[in-house]
């Protein structure tokens, strides 16, 4: 999937000899790349910079080598298999993922290097939302975002404040410990939700957000890709956190029994008083197996976590 080893070393970065790597995914971004590509050449001079190029069709690969990036090939068209082979190919101290689109400032870079190269957080996320202009995101897109962003927090019992940035940072740890396996646009939901399911530290910094120069077009489809997010989002929630999936689905069987027996006792629907009281027990029986199978699953998913702990543990010890 890619034209280098897995786990090639990245270049030292500034400070503390942290070694500091910048991926940039990419797919035809012949009219940005160069710039994003030198932008942080500048910003971070002692960093690596990376772009992975994903079956581009113009001359983004040329242009970033030309630039001074190092290349590297994804077939698998998607940005989540991108991403997984960014994390499967650096190894550094603090990787830089950034989109390829040149919305995104190099300049904000050190800023949210800072609590990562600190060891204040696992991972960094670049706050887009906050700062961004009606020009630079549309009204459409604010839109979308806020409301997957709602969806996403109501369903995890987050509060993220731009679940679907494009300008993140990690740790060592992070890259080590954060399984992906979701292939297109969806990733930054199931990043979110694993992190949050390790209780990984987590720090979001507002950022500038500038809109695409002309000639650059967005890949995302609005509608296509949002309902992909939030269906993840709910199959993330059933394997995460399984006892807060199979609860909503138990406590959503106890109310619609609830609403069949207050039925059942004003005597409203007499003629079909069996039908009523096999809802009845349908709903109270749904419940109950809900609620065991979350119970089941929580215990499951515990010791897989415990495991993974007792694993690191020992690995860290190890590398003392």
């Amino acid at each position: 999937m890619t034209d280098l080893p897995v786990n090639s070393v990245a270049q030292k970065g500034n400070g503390d000899d942290a070694v500091v790597a910048v991926a940039i995914p990419c797919y035809n971004e012949a009219v940005t790349i160069a710039n994003v590509v030198r932008a942080f050449r500048e910003t971070l001079p002692g960093a690596s910079v990376h772009v992975f190029d994903n079956n581009s069709t113009d001359d983004s690969a040329k242009l970033a080598r030309e630039a001074g990036a190092e290349i590297h090939y994804v077939y698998e068209q998607g940005k989540g298999n991108v991403i997984q082979v960014i994390l499967e190919t650096l190894v550094a101290d603090a990787l830089i993922i950034i989109d390829g689109d040149d919305t995104y400032l190099a300049e904000d870079a050190p800023m949210l290097l800072e609590p990562i190269l600190q060891g204040k957080a696992d991972m960094v996320v670049g706050n887009r939302l906050q700062e961004a202009s009606d020009e630079s995101l549309h009204w459409i897109r604010r839109l979308g975002n806020t409301l997957i962003l709602g969806g996403i927090n109501r369903m995890f019992g987050a509060k993220c404040k731009d679940i679907l940035s494009g300008y993140r940072i990690f740790n060592r740890r992070f890259v080590e410990s954060v399984p992906l396996l979701t292939p297109g646009f969806e990733i930054e939901t199931e990043i979110a939700a694993r992190a949050m399911a390790q209780n990984m530290r987590i720090v979001e910094l507002p950022i500038s957000y500038r809109s695409r120069p002309a000639g650059s077009e967005s890949k995302l489809r609005a509608f296509h890709d949002g309902s992909r997010i939030m269906i993840t989002g709910l199959s993330l929630l059933v394997s995460l956190f399984p006892m807060r999936a199979f609860g909503f689905a138990s406590i959503f069987s106890l109310l619609g029994a609830l609403v069949v027996g207050l039925v059942m006792w004003l005597g409203a629907a007499e003629a079909g008083s069996a039908l009523l009281a096999g809802l009845f027990c349908t709903f109270i029986a749904l419940a109950l197996l809900a609620l065991g199978a979350g119970a089941l699953l929580s215990a499951i998913n515990l010791r897989f976590r415990e495991l993974e702990h007792v694993r690191r543990r020992m690995n860290e010890r190890e590398a003392v």
